[in-house]
């Protein structure tokens, strides 16, 4: 996970020169290793005087199944992917009022409830949700991230079943953000590709623990 901060929008990360992720398997890819590695990317935008985005990288060395539901969600347009794209979330350890506001647990379509863009490239999809464009899921994030070093909370994205052929669901990947600083936030320059850290903060990852899912996908594991 990365914790981003800019004086603008961040959009389609993974194309920014100096994206880490993107970076590493370039490097990795010039070695000969991970040829068929494929980036799923889901960056929430969060809206403020000081915006941010929590960006989340999936990854998977296998090719995925042409025909399978994910494969269609990857491949297929914006209106099927906002009919999909399933977000579940359950919050392990936090104050009363942020479980009365989020749930104890809960699942969304979030291209149904939020503005999400997707951008394809060559070896990623990466979705940026648009967190202003609902007023609702706006106040309850900031509610959350308000106590944000006493939060504890597990989210996982999925591509919906609707029919028969494609149950059971599968989880794309999951992540625990544990107590999250907000200080510890990179700044990103979002015109001149540049980032500054903060002191003492290395280069502004959060903490994470990462989830596998059923098929052996998981985050970029960084602790």
């Amino acid at each position: 996970m990365d914790w981003l901060k800019s004086d603008s929008k961040l959009d389609n990360v993974l194309a920014r020169p100096d994206n880490r992720v993107s970076n590493a398997l370039r490097k990795a890819q010039s070695d000969g290793q991970s040829m068929k590695s494929f980036i799923f990317a889901v960056n929430i935008q969060v809206p403020g005087k000081d915006l941010y985005s929590a960006v989340f990288y999936f990854a998977t060395e296998d090719p995925i199944p042409p025909g399978s539901l994910l494969y269609r969600f990857v491949n297929g347009d914006d209106a099927f992917r906002n009919q999909r794209l399933k977000m579940v979330n359950r919050i392990v350890e936090g104050p009363w009022i942020v479980k009365k506001a989020v749930g104890n647990y809960a699942a969304c379509l979030i291209g149904k409830a939020l503005t999400c863009n997707y951008y394809r490239g060559e070896n990623y999809l990466e979705i940026d949700v648009d967190v202003a464009s609902s007023a609702v899921a706006n106040a309850i994030l900031h509610l959350a991230l308000g106590c944000a070093t006493s939060v504890v909370i597990d989210m996982g994205f999925v591509v919906e079943g609707q029919t028969e052929d494609e149950l059971p669901e599968k989880l794309i990947g999951a992540v625990r953000v544990s107590k999250m600083e907000m200080s510890s936030a990179t700044v990103v320059d979002a015109v001149t590709p540049s980032v500054q850290t903060a002191a003492g903060r290395g280069i502004g990852v959060c903490k994470v623990n990462d989830h596998k899912s059923d098929d052996g996908e998981s985050d970029d594991n960084d602790k």
